[in-house]
Formats: C-alpha cells, sequence, structure tokens
C-alpha cells in the first residue's frame, strides 16, 4: 500500500508541476496577482509529494519489498541497512527520483525565500522551473517508473553492485545532484529575466547565491567522487577524464565563469548578456552530464543505465529548453544593453579573461568527451579519447587562468594599472619562483610538471596573502581584517584552494612511485624509502561477501610504521569480485597497496605506490567549497534582497 501512495503521490506531483508551469505565467502576463501566488502553492505541494514519493521508495528498500521490480534488481536481504538506503538512488529509476525531489527542493525553496522579488518575475522563475519539473516528472512516470510491480516476487533480490557499495558512494550522488539541478534554478532566473526583458544589477545580485550553493555542493560532490574512485577502484589514480567525470566537471567549470560574470553585471551593469549565456550553459552542460549517465551511449564505470533510448528522450529535453532558451535569447539580446565602461586593464577585463578560459577549457571536455560518439556515428570509426588529449590540451588553460588570477582579483574595478599591482605582487612572485627553482634542483632531471604546479600554487596562495595584507592599510591595522565582508574572505580562501589543488594534483603525477611484482609469503622488497612484508594471506567474511585479506607490514628505516590489509572481495550474489586497496594515509604522502591474484607458483601479484601530497587534492578541494560557503553566508546578498524589490518597485 505504501508503494502505491508512492506512485500515486509521484502522480500529483506531475500534475502540480503542470499547474506550476502554466497559470503563473498567464498571471504575470497579464498581472493577477492571485494567478500569479498560484505557482507557491503549486511548488510546495510538487516538492511534499515528491518527497512522500522519495520516502515510500526507501521503506520499500528498507524493508526489502521484493515484489517490487526495481528493489529485486538493487537490494539484498544481507546486505547492510545504509546500503540498502543508498540502494534507492544506485540505480536509473532510483536516481532519477532523487533528481526530481531536489529540482523541486530548489524551487519550493525559491518559493519561500524568494518573495523579496517582485511578483512577475518570482512567478516566471517558478513557473520555468516546473516545467523543468514537468518534463523530468513526465520522463520518470512513463519511462523509468520505479514503483512497477512484479508478478511473481523473488525469494531475495539480485543486490546491489559492489562497486557501489560504499560509504563515499553512498552519500556522493546526492551532493552531485545538488549542484547538477541546482544550476536549474540559474537557468530559471535567465529565462525569466528574458521573459521579463530585463537584466540588472539586482537580477544578478539574485542568481549569485543559488549559483554559488550549486557549486558548493558540486564541488563536495566531484570531490567525494574522485576520492571514492582513488581508494575504491584499485587503480591509484584519482582522476581519469571517465565520460562521467567530465559530466560533473563541464557545469563546474561553467558555474565558475557564471558567478564571476555576475560580479561585473553587479557592480557595473556589463557583461549581460554574456552571464545571460552562462546560466543557460551551466543548466545545459548539467543535462549533458545526466544524458551521459542514462544513455549508455558514453561506457563509463560511474553510469547508471544503459538504455539508449531513454537517453534519446533526455536529449530531447536538453534541446527542448536549451535550444529554447537561447531562441528567446536571440530575440531579447538587443535589448540587453551594458551601461558600465571599463579599460583594458581593469578588473572587469580579468574577469572575462576567466571567463574565456573557463568557457573554452569546459568546451575543450566536451569536444574530448564526445567526439567518440560523433567518430562511431558519423565515420563508423571506433576511437578512444583518453587521458593524453585532455592533459595536452586542457592543461593550458589553467595554467593561464593559475597565473591571471592573483593579477586580475587585485586590480582595480572600471580602470587600473597592470604595472602597478604586478608590483604589488613582486613578493609573491619572487617567493613562487624560488620556489619551483628549488625544487627543479633537488628533483635533478625530472620532468617541469612539478615545479611548474608548485610555483602555480604558491603563486596563487601567496598572492591571497598579499591581496589581503593590501587591505590592512598604510598603519598595517590587522582589525581591519575581521571587518572585511564575507564574501572576500570566501574568495581568499577559495582561490588559495585551487592553488592547494593544482599543486598537489602535479606532485602527485610527477613524484609517484610505482611496483608491480609477484611475492611469496614471506618475501620482502623495497618501494623508495620503505620496506614491505607480505606475512600471510588468509580468508575472511564479511556481512554479504568473502575475501582474501594480505597482511603486510611496513618498515622505514628498520622501524615497524604499521600493518596494510589489501583485500580481493567476491560477492556472490552480484558474482563479482572487487579491490579494496589498503591506504596508509600521511601528511605528504599515501602508501598505496593492491593484493592481485594468486600465481602458478604460489606468488600473489602486488601492486604497491607511493603517492605523494594526494590528500592535499581534497583539502584543497574543501578550501574551494569552505570558500563558497563563506561567500554564501555574506550579509550583503541578505541585504540585496529587500533592495531589490524596493528598488524594482520604485522602477515601476
Amino acid at each position: 500500500m505504501i508503494v502505491e501512495f508512492g506512485h500515486f503521490a509521484l502522480i500529483v506531483a506531475f500534475c502540480a508541476s503542470l499547474v506550476q508551469m502554466s497559470v503563473p505565467l498567464v498571471g504575470a502576463q497579464i498581472g493577477h496577482r492571485g494567478l500569479m501566488n498560484v505557482a507557491r502553492y503549486a511548488a510546495s505541494l510538487q516538492f511534499f509529494m515528491i518527497a512522500a514519493s522519495f520516502a515510500a521508495l526507501t521503506f520499500a528498500f528498507v524493508t526489502s519489498d521484493f515484489s517490487v521490480r526495481l528493489v529485486a534488481l538493487n537490494s539484498h536481504s544481507l546486505k547492510p541497512l545504509i546500503y540498502k538506503i543508498s540502494g534507492t538512488w544506485g540505480n536509473h529509476e532510483g536516481s532519477m527520483l532523487l533528481w526530481v525531489l531536489i529540482l523541486a527542493l530548489f524551487g519550493a525553496c525559491a518559493a519561500w525565500f524568494g518573495k523579496n522579488l517582485t511578483e512577475s518575475f518570482h512567478a516566471r522563475v517558478l513557473a520555468v522551473q516546473g516545467s523543468i519539473g514537468a518534463a523530468f516528472l513526465a520522463f520518470t512516470l512513463f519511462t523509468s517508473n520505479p514503483f512497477l510491480r512484479l508478478a511473481t516476487p523473488p525469494f531475495d533480490g539480485q543486490g546491489l553492485n559492489p562497486l557501489l557499495q560504499d560509504v563515499g558512494l553512498a552519500i556522493h550522488p546526492p551532493f552531485l545532484y545538488l549542484g547538477y539541478v541546482g544550476l536549474s534554478m540559474a537557468f530559471s532566473f535567465a529565462v525569466a529575466a528574458l521573459l521579463e526583458g530585463r537584466v540588472d544589477a539586482a537580477w544578478a545580485r539574485w542568481v549569485r547565491p543559488w549559483t554559488l550553493a550549486a557549486w558548493i555542493f558540486l564541488t563536495i560532490g566531484i570531490g567525494l567522487g574522485s576520492w571514492w574512485a582513488y581508494y575504491e577502484l584499485g587503480w591509484g589514480g584519482f582522476w581519469f577524464w571517465d565520460p562521467v567525470e567530465n559530466g560533473s566537471f563541464m557545469p563546474w567549470l561553467f558555474a565558475v565563469a557564471l558567478l564571476h560574470s555576475a560580479i561585473v553585471v553587479e557592480k557595473r551593469e556589463s557583461l549581460k548578456s554574456w552571464t545571460i549565456l552562462l546560466a543557460i550553459f551551466a543548466f545545459g552542460f548539467s543535462l549533458v552530464g545526466t544524458f551521459i549517465v542514462r544513455s549508455g551511449l558514453l561506457t563509463s564505470v560511474h553510469a547508471f543505465a544503459n538504455d539508449p533510448e531513454r537517453g534519446v528522450m533526455i536529449l530531447y529535453i536538453l534541446m527542448f529548453f536549451v535550444g529554447g532558451a537561447l531562441t528567446l535569447f536571440s530575440l531579447r539580446a538587443p535589448s540587453l544593453t551594458s551601461q558600465g565602461v571599463f579599460a583594458v586593464e581593469s578588473r572587469e577585463t580579468a574577469l572575462v579573461l576567466n571567463n574565456v578560459l573557463l568557457a573554452v577549457s569546459s568546451f575543450v571536455v566536451f569536444v574530448g568527451t564526445i567526439w567518440p560518439l560523433v567518430a562511431e556515428m558519423a565515420f563508423e570509426r571506433q576511437l578512444s579519447v583518453g587521458p593524453p588529449f585532455f592533459n595536452t590540451a586542457f592543461t593550458p588553460f589553467m595554467i593561464a587562468l593559475g597565473l591571471a588570477l592573483p593579477i586580475g582579483s587585485m586590480l582595480p574595478w572600471k580602470r587600473g594599472g597592470l604595472r602597478k599591482t604586478v608590483y604589488k605582487l613582486r613578493g609573491a612572485l619572487m617567493f613562487s619562483f624560488a620556489l619551483a627553482g628549488m625544487v627543479w634542483v633537488l628533483q635533478t632531471g625530472q620532468s617541469l610538471q612539478a615545479p611548474i604546479g608548485l610555483f602555480l600554487g604558491a603563486w596563487l596562495v601567496s598572492g591571497v596573502c598579499v591581496d589581503l595584507i593590501s587591505r590592512l592599510g598604510q598603519k598595517r591595522d590587522i582589525s581591519r581584517l575581521f571587518r572585511l565582508p564575507r564574501a572576500d574572505w570566501g574568495k581568499a580562501v577559495a582561490h588559495a584552494g585551487l592553488g592547494v589543488t593544482m599543486f598537489a594534483i602535479a606532485g602527485l603525477l610527477a613524484w609517484s612511485k610505482e611496483d608491480i611484482r609477484v611475492v611469496q609469503i614471506g618475501e620482502t622488497w623495497s618501494l623508495g624509502a620503505y620496506s614491505l612484508t607480505l606475512n600471510t594471506v588468509e580468508e575472511i567474511r564479511g556481512p554479504n561477501y568473502q575475501a582474501l585479506q594480505g597482511d603486510i607490514t611496513v618498515l622505514k628505516d628498520d622501524q615497524r610504521l604499521t600493518t596494510m590489509y589489501p583485500e580481493k572481495r567476491f560477492y556472490p550474489v552480484a558474482n563479482m569480485p572487487t579491490t579494496e586497496a589498503a591506504i596508509d594515509y600521511r601528511v605528504t604522502r599515501d602508501l598505496y597497496i593492491v593484493l592481485g591474484d594468486r600465481q602458478e607458483d604460489g606468488g600473489w601479484t602486488v601492486r604497491s605506490y607511493i603517492k605523494p601530497l594526494a590528500n592535499w587534492i581534497w583539502i584543497g578541494t574543501l578550501m574551494m567549497a569552505f570558500g563558497g560557503l563563506l561567500s554564501l553566508s555574506d550579509r550583503r546578498l541578505r541585504m540585496g534582497v529587500e533592495g531589490t524589490r524596493r528598488s524594482a518597485e520604485a522602477a515601476v
């Protein structure tokens, strides 16, 4: 009965979305307040109905109701409770329900906390959000219904993919969807502004918090996914330029560009058309990511579905919304005139450069991701575009961005002196060159990757420090730092986090050490400064798996450092093996060991790695997310809300 209620609630939510997308638009067009207010009630009803539907599906998973087809295919009675819960969204149908739940949540938040917008604009924003909800609710109900019953329920389920039975991946999709779907609010604000024919500083002030919130969640989601791939897949890497990884990275890049471009609209009333385009493309590439995950047309270990027909339907939805928004943009573009003017040497120009580098790098990733599919369809050729292409094509844009960022963040608005700004940063520049030179000398003969990465990281972090010191004034009053707006602190922390991540990635790629060998029980081998001994390999049992667990002692300078336990697991229900790497986490490096197969001579294949600075990749990611959170908490964003409505009403 609860499952049927969940299905019914989803149908009610779909009906509410149809009302939300149509009635408020009519009300905004004719100026009818009652019709415009319908949007708020419809958005709330849609959210509560989808939440009830999602709760019903979660209940079916937790209670192992195998009469529900989705539960039978993706759960098992022996599975731990946390993976029964995460199994709700660890599949195509359930993840789509989570997708529309988060979409409805953002729409409901706009209804609850957007009352200081003008009524007509508020109604149009909620109507656009409702139309997106209607499209995806229809897709879920008619092609991906999670509540289908089985005529003859099985005694037990088929279990969840063992790779998804991990705490990191249990929380990774919700954060990723909060970022993916959160960018729909930027899209809704952009389309509503085009419908109303007005893009100004107030609009930019309103779109920034929604975009910033989505970017924070997307940053955390990407970081969690990268961390999961590092410790769970057993290959020792953190990023493989996988199509699904790229699908989340492209909207992240556009969201960064949108955040910076919206600042120019707010401060200088410039770049209006470009900012609207970025809002459209940010959500458009989120839909591209959804298409990649669910179409099965591009192979990925992260993909949820392998159904090209459903993927084509998502492609139609993408074409409708992005194509419709671009058509509307082409009609309204002549009216989006910029009022502010600025010199070449100004912060506005630096932000334009920032936008160009981010947007072009995102399109480079898109071309590399989609080209194998295009080549197969158009030329009947099987092509593979891997890390060498992306590293070669993408890295120069990030180097240019890292070089320009400290200078651009310190340039004055409207008109500034490039030479004067660079002179202020001379100490940071010399410090960064000194560190890079020291590393180059110490590593003797290796690649320039690590010195360049250290230079960029030090340049970004020291540039942030110089920027903060410049705020102290001539008297070097430290108390002024505590009076800085949170947005300024957020910018500083996020930029420093980017520098930390850049250096960590370069150091890991340049200084990693790898050893692959067949090891006999009791044999000792060396890896860098460490001595490793394989003591035993024993069989163990988990709650729903069997495993072979290695016991490896690690010595350094003849002193026992730790004992590591890599595993090879086998899940009988899924009939699938997995690799559980043993990782010794340290501040400056990780020791990473993977147990392979047993060989004919009785030895075991063992892969061991030294991964320098690996943890700093995710520390930098968390710093970026925390910087975004600081900016989001800035009181000026909340104060701007009331000013938005007053200025709009005065204009009317």
